[in-house]
């Protein structure tokens, strides 16, 4: 049993509603510490947005999440807890694997495989050990539908995902991983290398997919946290600045820093 089954009656009472929970998190790259003591509680079936800029450890910290930060050496959380669905993912028996089922990921750049289309939606149900081509054309579909692209690319699934448009290509890379059925995705600037159109189609899709998935997004684009967020985590030196409800941390900053930013009197 992987640790994301076990351990059920340690859950906090409140992990249905907070699926992900920062607890003091301090992150280091080697002796460089670069997240210092995040505390933040993300709510279910919600978008969250994280801002800041660059440099700020928003990225970072959405990358704690499902433990991208792994792949780093040296890289790793040295003080505090951070909890998906209330499991610890520093436990050392950790099915990391498990943890990237249940914690989806889009990159700033799409990322589509050389294969057909069908085969990249299908990649991760494979990589599981779905062999079944009825169970993978039913999901194939399914996911598509949930990106907003079956209506596009159904009667083209055999061609290569390479001859897709950049948007095409990202809502892909979207579907490729609700495929997997995950409970939580994050998005790590999705819109970036996107044009004002297909920016426009994304952000409808998160819009969408809010019902069903908590969804944590890093953006540079105010205007993007803006539309989409419903909460929205202000990141500045490695540090948590403020975490409000969106229009309210737009409108009316607590902190200076939080005001300077959003104003754009800081960079």
């Amino acid at each position: 049993m992987s640790t994301l089954q076990a351990h059920q009656s340690d859950t906090p009472a409140n992990a249905a509603d907070y699926p992900v929970q920062f607890e003091s998190l301090c992150f280091s790259y080697g002796a460089k510490q670069v997240v210092h003591d995040v505390t933040l509680n993300v709510p279910a079936r919600q978008v969250t947005a994280f801002i800041g800029p660059s440099g700020c450890g928003k990225s970072t910290v959405l990358r704690c999440i499902n433990r991208m930060n792994d792949m780093v050496p040296g890289a790793g959380i040295n003080a505090g807890r951070l909890l998906v669905e209330g499991i610890d993912v520093q436990e050392p028996t950790l099915d990391v694997t498990a943890l990237r089922r249940r914690v989806g990921m889009v990159f700033q750049k799409s990322n589509p495989f050389p294969g057909s289309i069908f085969d990249n939606v299908a990649y991760g149900l494979r990589i599981g050990g779905e062999k079944r081509q009825g169970v993978l054309a039913e999901a194939v579909e399914k996911s598509l539908r949930g990106a907003a692209l079956w209506d596009e690319v159904k009667d083209r699934l055999k061609e290569s995902a390479m001859g897709m448009s950049g948007g095409q290509q990202q809502r892909l890379c979207i579907a490729r991983t609700l495929a997997v059925e995950p409970h939580i995705v994050l998005m790590d600037e999705p819109c970036s290398a996107l044009d004002p159109v297909a920016t426009a189609r994304v952000e409808e899709l998160i819009l969408e997919l809010r019902e069903r998935y908590t969804i944590i997004i890093v953006t540079h684009n105010m205007e993007q946290a803006r539309r989409v967020a419903d909460d929205t985590a202000f990141f500045l030196l490695g540090k948590l600045i403020e975490y409000r409800p969106t229009l309210d941390l737009f409108q009316t900053p607590k902190q200076p820093e939080t005001a300077r930013y959003v104003t754009g009197q800081m960079g």
